[in-house]
């Protein structure tokens, strides 16, 4: 997950666009949200979201940043607008939220996606690093969501996915990472029960190791190459290999689905080892 300026930072992949008879039903012309989406799986799930019908409004902390993102979709036949916010700042997300709505409509969906590293251990680990990181993550979710909710409530439908991690359990380095998105599990069930009755569902996944440049940040950190780093994390996958961007971004497509309506307050594991 990613705001572009921040290291650790994943890789602009995405998913292809599927001909127009795979789109998810209940899925054309809603207008869908998400964050940290100049590339890696916030790119991934806006190419995806794109190729089920929505119009996506692509969001990072530089909209010019997001050009990749959006050609890749209007090239496919999609809709998109890139979007410059910082989603720690409540002015920032408003506007955000406003332009959306006046260009493509009031958001029917939304993914909060973006995030930050700034892994250390305890006892190094600045005041700076903590603040970042959940003000990213956490903060961050939270604006997003209450801004957007206004819309899904105004519509009687809303879909809402947060991206946790397998790290919400604990993770040497990342008191703050674990921390964040520990917090956004919290949140998600929060969300569930205080929306639920205006059509909107909640939602969070929580990918293990999937292959991204925030991946292969932590493979540096830990003085491992990223080939040794992915060998090692393979091994602990039930299906033996490693996760790809596009792997979540599927499940993120059901979590967003119109068919999706009676599954709220789940946190979905994607590619965890059995342990996690």
């Amino acid at each position: 997950m990613s705001e572009t300026p921040h290291p650790g930072q994943e890789p602009q992949d995405g998913i292809r666009g599927l001909p127009a008879e795979d789109a998810v039903p209940g899925s054309l012309g809603r207008v869908a949200i998400v964050t940290g989406a100049a590339r890696g799986i916030g790119a991934g799930t806006a190419r995806r979201l794109a190729a089920d019908g929505m119009a996506v409004a692509v969001l990072d902390l530089d909209a010019g940043s997001c050009g990749a993102t959006v050609e890749a979709i209007t090239a496919a036949g999609g809709r998109a607008l890139a979007v410059g916010a910082d989603v720690s700042q409540d002015g920032q997300v408003e506007a955000a939220v406003a332009t959306v709505a006046e260009e493509f409509g009031p958001p029917a969906v939304l993914v909060n996606n973006a995030g930050v590293l700034r892994d250390n251990l305890l006892f190094k680990m600045s005041g700076d690093d903590w603040d970042t990181v959940l003000s990213v993550h956490l903060r961050g979710s939270f604006l997003m969501s209450r801004s957007v909710q206004k819309h899904m409530v105004g519509q009687r439908y809303g879909r809402i996915v947060n991206l946790s991690s397998s790290s919400a359990l604990g993770n040497r380095g990342q008191a703050n990472y674990s921390a964040a998105k520990a917090g956004l599990q919290g949140l998600t069930k929060t969300l569930a029960i205080e929306l639920g009755p205006f059509g909107i569902t909640a939602n969070a996944v929580a990918p293990g190791f999937i292959a991204t440049d925030m991946t292969a940040a932590t493979a540096a950190r830990l003085g491992l190459t990223f080939e040794d780093f992915q060998a090692a994390a393979a091994a602990q996958v039930p299906a033996r290999r490693i996760g790809q961007v596009d792997d979540v971004a599927h499940a993120i497509s059901f979590l967003a689905s119109e068919g999706a309506g009676y599954v709220s307050g789940q946190v979905s594991a994607t590619g965890n080892s059995p342990a996690r």
